[in-house]
């Protein structure tokens, strides 16, 4: 699935209100701009992004960070529905739910790319 970021993020710094544009593909090529707004940020321990406009019906993610020895623990709170009724819950279930899946798949391996994996 592409996933390009389009907003400007030279700021560095995450902040309620902040804006994030992107570019998604999530089926058949089929290319779509989609909008969310950082609602809330505790340094270090969460921030939370809502969708302002896009493919779902409601979009809530609450991404939390907790220090731990030797590293840092992430947790995601993820809350979401799609348009169009019984249609939209039949595409969940034939394919959305597994492209969710794919995001958070290529996520957790890109952080093991960068930071490598913690080992209990």
């Amino acid at each position: 699935m592409e996933f390009i970021v389009t907003s400007d993020d030279s700021q560095g710094k995450m902040y309620p209100g902040m804006i994030i544009t992107y570019k998604v593909s999530p089926l058949f090529g089929i290319h779509l701009n989609w909008m969310t707004e950082i609602t809330q940020v505790a340094p270090e321990k969460y921030f939370i992004d809502e969708q302002r406009f896009g493919p779902f019906k409601f979009w809530h993610h609450q991404h939390h960070f907790k220090a731990i020895e030797g590293g840092v623990e992430m947790t995601d709170i993820l809350t979401y529905a799609l348009p169009l009724g019984v249609l939209g819950t039949i595409a969940h279930n034939l394919m959305v739910r597994n492209k969710v899946k794919e995001i958070f798949t290529f996520r957790e391996n890109k952080v093991i790319e960068l930071f490598g994996s913690f080992v209990h």
